[in-house]
């Protein structure tokens, strides 16, 4: 088993088309295995992005992931993906997810997780696969859909993004590969890889591969790099974590994973919500925990700790201002750690 993870780059819908093509240019160039786009309701969609990088590029991996399947009905998510293979030659990747429940509810329909992706998977997967698909489900329906072409990778792998002890079964039961989000320290990356194994086994399949969002600030000013971390932590614990001091089960267990106490995770998350500045709020166990950061030696001593974690692909969503310089710098490391 190699020490490190392959390592890839994670845009968003946040992020201009014309910017994703830059950084994808520079993840290209500085040695990096792919580009994994994330889309949430509201933001720019990504598969006009994804699809100009996939163009731009020539050897990189194009991911989606995640592509909700709400915002995009499964049988729209075989379409698209299909045509986005094409412009790859081969080289995209399938990620798809429920989508975050407050932001879907939104969009006037019941947000039903789980039941959402039981019906997802087969109709994409079988979609993909050329053939005709007649399925009745609690949430998705089709009636004898089939795409009018031939796709171009028709065993593709489906990742799921999987959080909860239910939908990491499901992963492990019904997909190819399981995506674990930001804000998921390793402790907690190795017990949900071990649900959704043992989920693969009971099933009589193979286990998940494994891709995890962090994170990152490489410089080669360690301390600038740990203030630009608090600020991509702090951004993210504001925006995705739920308000109060009572979590669901899944939200408990990434606190314990990551080591802080309990009543001061919530004073953190507290001072942040009253809009103090990240640095100030939050210590180095929080940038430990949740992120990717410092000197680009210590960013690679710290992927490796993902890999024993179980994790395979490493996918990095660079904080700051300047992400193509980071890019490069820790590409530069990369390469040196490979000869």
């Amino acid at each position: 088993m190699s020490e490190l993870p392959e390592i890839g780059v994670r845009l968003h819908g946040g992020l201009d088309p014309r910017s994703c093509i830059e950084l994808a240019r520079s993840a290209e160039a500085s040695g990096f295995a792919s580009l994994w786009f994330a889309e949430n309701p509201l933001q720019r969609g990504v598969v006009p992005a994804a699809s100009a990088c996939a163009v731009m590029t020539r050897r990189l991996r194009i991911g989606l992931g995640i592509i909700n399947v709400y915002s995009h009905h499964p049988m729209l998510i075989a379409m698209e993906f299909a045509a986005l293979d094409e412009l790859a030659e081969g080289r995209a990747r399938l990620g798809i997810g429920s989508g975050i429940g407050r932001l879907i509810e939104r969009m006037g329909v019941a947000w039903q997780p789980l039941a959402a992706m039981r019906d997802a998977i087969p109709i994409v997967r079988t979609m993909l696969a050329g053939e005709e698909v007649n399925y009745r489900g609690r949430v998705f329906s089709v009636d004898k859909a089939k795409l009018a072409f031939r796709p171009r990778s028709p065993q593709t792998p489906i990742y799921m993004a999987a959080m909860g002890d239910r939908s990491l079964r499901l992963c492990g039961q019904q997909a190819d590969g399981l995506i674990v989000s930001n804000m998921c320290p390793p402790g907690y990356t190795e017990r949900a890889v071990a649900i959704a194994n043992d989920a693969a086994a009971a099933a009589g399949r193979p286990p998940p591969a494994v891709v995890q969002y962090v994170p990152c600030a490489a410089r080669p000013d360690r301390r600038a790099a740990r203030q630009a971390a608090k600020a991509a932590i702090g951004d993210m614990l504001t925006a995705f974590w739920p308000a109060g001091a009572e979590w669901p089960a899944l939200r408990e267990t990434i606190v314990v994973q990551s080591g802080i106490p309990r009543p001061e995770f919530v004073a953190a998350l507290d001072r942040l919500r009253r809009g103090e500045a990240a640095d100030r709020v939050l210590d180095e166990r929080f940038v430990d925990a949740f992120a990717i950061a410092g000197t680009a030696e210590e960013c690679l001593v710290a992927a490796a700790r993902y890999r024993r974690a179980g994790v395979g692909e490493l996918v990095l969503t660079f904080a700051g201002a300047d992400p193509a310089r980071d890019i490069g710098y820790l590409g530069g490391a990369l390469a040196e750690k490979r000869t």
